[in-house]
C-alpha cells in the first residue's frame, strides 16, 4: 500500500471511484457522477489552499482516497476542516480507508488546525461511521430527513475529531 499526494492526473481514476458510490450508494448526495475533469476542478480547489488530498495505490491502481477542505468560507471557521473518504466498493474493509483517513488527519494536525468534522451521509452508513469512530471521532448530531436520493430520505450524521487541543487554548 502506498500513500501519496494525489495529482491531477488522479482525477480520472478518483472520479470513476467516487463515481460507484454517487451511483450505488447513499454516502454522498450527489446523484450524477461528476466527470474527470469536475473531480481536477475540486482537487485544485482543495489543493491551492494547501489542504491535502491523498490516494492510496495498491499494485499501481488506486483503491482509496481522502482529503480534507474547508468546513465553511467564513473566517472564524479557519480552523476546521471537513474530511472525506472513499473506498473502492470492491476493496473495502481492507485498511485502505483507515490509512488514507488517518494520514489526512496527520496533515491536518500539520496544518493546526484543531477541529476535523465528518459530515456523513446516511446514518445508515454503518461502514463510515465506525471508520470515523476507530480514528477517535465522536459523534456530535444528526439532520433527519434532509436528503432524498434513491428513494428514500437520508439523514446526515455529524462526527467531530479535535487536533491540536481542539478548545483548549488560543490557536497560533
Amino acid at each position: 500500500m502506498i500513500i501519496r499526494p494525489a495529482v491531477l492526473d488522479d482525477a480520472f481514476a478518483i472520479a470513476a471511484l467516487y463515481g460507484h458510490h454517487v451511483l450505488h450508494g447513499t454516502g454522498t448526495f450527489e446523484e450524477a457522477p461528476p466527470s474527470p475533469s469536475e473531480i481536477a476542478e475540486r482537487m485544485k480547489a482543495v489543493l491551492e489552499k494547501g489542504f491535502p488530498w491523498l490516494v492510496v495505490e495498491e499494485d499501481g491502481r488506486i483503491v482509496a482516497y481522502a482529503y480534507a477542505g474547508p468546513y465553511h468560507r467564513r473566517s472564524a471557521y479557519r480552523y476546521t476542516a471537513e474530511d472525506s473518504v472513499y473506498v473502492a466498493d470492491e476493496e473495502r474493509g481492507k485498511g485502505y480507508g483507515s490509512a488514507a483517513l488517518a494520514a489526512v488527519i496527520d496533515a491536518c494536525e500539520a496544518m493546526g488546525l484543531r477541529r476535523l468534522l465528518a459530515v456523513i451521509g446516511d446514518s445508515q452508513n454503518e461502514g463510515s461511521i465506525a471508520l470515523h469512530r476507530s480514528l477517535g471521532f465522536s459523534f456530535c448530531g444528526a439532520l433527519p430527513a434532509v436528503g432524498y436520493k434513491a428513494g428514500q430520505w437520508l439523514d446526515v450524521v455529524f462526527m467531530q475529531l479535535p487536533l491540536n487541543g481542539g478548545d483548549v487554548g488560543t490557536p497560533e
